[in-house]
């Protein structure tokens, strides 16, 4: 089982592709609760280059409140990360998938749940 949701932008720089994602990510109900600029902060960090990269916490709130709900711990692996990352041709969004990040839960219920997250999350890239 694959462990994100891909695609690739064509001809799409990282900054239009991230406005793309945070407008698809809102119109399915998700907010950015963190935003992390990986490139950034590596060079800041360790002073290494490399492309540009950044990690998008999304998080609907329905539906993370339905979670805890079901698994009060389960906000450990919150939120949704969304990776922006310029490749050549474009800029690739890869999406968690939430059914393969709750496979350490045993909880039927909570995996209901992930799967409808999961939707929601690829409608979102689908639209970016």
């Amino acid at each position: 089982m694959s462990y994100t949701y891909d695609r690739i932008l064509k001809d799409v720089r990282i900054d239009d592709a991230e406005s793309r994602m945070r407008e698809a990510l809102a119109e399915s109900g998700f907010g950015v609760l963190t935003e992390i600029d990986v490139k950034a902060t590596m060079k800041k960090k360790i002073d290494v280059d490399m492309e540009p990269y950044r990690i998008l916490g999304a998080c609907s709130p329905k539906m993370a409140h339905k979670a805890i709900g079901i698994e009060p711990r389960v906000g450990a692996m919150l939120p949704c990360n969304v990776i922006l990352r310029e490749v050549d041709g474009g800029t690739e969004i890869s999406a968690v998938d939430p059914v393969a990040s709750m496979q350490a839960i045993d909880n039927d219920a909570l995996h209901k749940v992930a799967g409808e997250v999961r939707d929601m999350m690829r409608a979102a890239v689908d639209a970016a």
